[in-house]
């Protein structure tokens, strides 16, 4: 299903010369493996740094935080995987080692379950983070008897598994089903992420007007309004421009595989796979170092290490 390196395409069939006029490139973009090993290992660090602080710290253990420190592992095996792959790719382009082509395959084969188990379950807990804070704006004052730590172990547990046995088969029938799976999970993911965020942007403005009303100040809702449309570009844009660019890829390779314009656009594909290991680096940002607690947790695991 994936490339077998991370500075590989998809291998499709050019048409004609019609291809080289139409795209800005000939060959597929190559992405230097410095870049891929820089922000793998950067994110590793960044996403080990957040599961450190959340576990030394007993105040952040909440079904939150829980979610939380399960994004941070997902992205964390993004980076290993993403690393691992571009690493044993170098060690044999360069000669260090010298295996059977069907040992090849059967580490690329791992590497891709890896990578596609690591995809799944980030855009889950990216779904589940999103249920939760929906949960404790509308349930307020339910929230801990809706979001138990028992039902959090099951919804932690049930993502895991959900999400290595469906890379397994993905992987083990590479076909044409597996990446229309693949495109119908992201998108439902999306529609997800989406409503539940723009609907809490929605009660937040509305409360920030009853407010204002009721102390009769104007300016408030304005300012609330703009911090709430900030955090909701900042959530949307990040998703979109990190995750969209590589689910477009798999779409176009459904609707038109042949077409000059989508193979054009398959020769990019390396550059997709950075932005997905970027928005590994980005999520600790938005979901974790955010939070005043665990940023002091944070500085605290910092200087034991330094």
């Amino acid at each position: 299903m994936l490339p077998d390196s991370p500075n590989a395409t998809t291998v499709l069939p050019i048409a004609n010369r019609t291809n080289e006029t139409f795209c800005s490139i000939d060959q597929p973009l190559v992405i230097p493996h410095a870049l891929f090993l820089t922000l793998g290992t950067l994110s590793f660090v960044e996403n080990l740094l957040v599961v450190a602080a959340i576990v030394k710290n007993r105040n952040l253990h909440s079904p939150m935080y829980y979610f939380i420190c399960c994004l941070a592992v997902s992205d964390m095996l993004v980076s290993v995987s993403n690393v691992g792959e571009t690493t044993f790719m170098l060690l044999i382009e360069h000669g260090v080692l010298d295996i059977e082509p069907a040992t090849v395959r059967c580490v690329d084969d791992v590497m891709d379950m890896l990578i596609c188990s690591s995809l799944m379950s980030s855009l889950s807990f990216l779904g589940v983070i999103a249920v939760d804070r929906y949960i404790t704006i509308f349930y307020a004052l339910r929230y801990h008897s809706i979001m138990t730590f028992q039902r959090a172990v099951i919804i932690i547990v049930a993502v895991w598994l959900a999400s290595s046995i469906s890379s397994s088969i993905f992987i083990a029938y590479d076909s044409t089903a597996v990446i229309l799976c693949l495109v119908v999970f992201f998108l439902s993911m999306l529609t997800l992420v989406m409503g539940l965020y723009i609907h809490m942007f929605s009660l937040a403005h509305q409360h920030a007007r009853r407010i204002s009303i009721m102390q009769r100040k104007q300016m408030a809702p304005y300012f609330t309004s703009m911090k709430g449309a900030i955090t909701l570009t900042i959530l949307l844009g990040v998703f979109f421009i990190c995750w969209g660019p590589f689910f477009l890829h798999l779409i176009l390779i459904l609707i038109c595989p042949n077409q000059p314009a989508c193979q054009c656009y398959f020769k990019y594909f390396s550059l997709y796979l950075i932005l997905v290991i970027c928005n590994s680096v980005v999520d600790p940002i938005i979901y974790a170092f955010r939070s005043q607690e665990l940023r002091r947790t944070l500085k605290e695991v910092v200087l034991c290490f330094s």
